[in-house]
């Protein structure tokens, strides 16, 4: 006897087969499409804020397992404060500065002690970009909804700026000081 036979199955259009790698790309067209992050955050412009201060991951490579839990987490932090009612913009960063990024522009095959200071930072400003432009479509494909067009990273002037003009008010305030250690 074959038991498939005796169940009373339902007769339907719906795909039995989820086929996420074909799906899911158009899934992510449509969000971007439909400006899901505008739409989301203008639900509750004016109502109190819940504000997220992303800290962002190196721009230095592919993403990993860890760069996507941490951006996923943050998301649904998001999401669950919007859903509560909370004015909740979502601006995404990165931090360009530092030893990784220099280090993989370094084992990428450039010779950092034949160039001058200002060209090597050049050169590391402009792999922090492509590596930006990478993990961004890694988060988009994640469906992270997030204010993509106005992200952060560290290596950007008036962001630099900004923070020397926080750490000498906090200096000015005697916030800076030489303690123990």
């Amino acid at each position: 006897m074959n038991y498939k036979d005796t169940l009373l199955m339902p007769k339907t259009d719906f795909e039995m087969r989820g086929n996420l790698p074909k799906k899911e790309p158009k899934y992510v067209e449509r969000w971007q499409e439909n400006d899901m992050y505008n739409k989301v955050i203008q639900q509750n412009e004016g109502k109190d804020s819940f504000v997220f201060h992303d800290g962002p991951p190196y721009a230095n490579g592919n993403m990993h397992m860890g760069h996507m839990l941490n951006k996923v987490i943050k998301d649904v932090i998001c999401r669950y404060k919007n859903m509560n009612g909370f004015y909740t913009p979502y601006i995404p960063g990165w931090d360009t500065h530092g030893l990784p990024i220099e280090q993989a522009v370094t084992n990428s095959g450039v010779d950092r002690k034949s160039m001058d200071k200002a060209e090597f930072r050049a050169i590391c400003e402009e792999y922090a970009k492509k590596q930006i432009a990478m993990q961004m479509e890694g988060f988009k494909a994640l469906n992270v909804i997030a204010d993509w067009d106005n992200y952060y990273a560290t290596f950007q002037h008036e962001l630099e700026a900004r923070q020397i003009e926080v750490f000498a008010e906090m200096a000015r305030k005697g916030l800076i000081f030489k303690g123990m250690k």
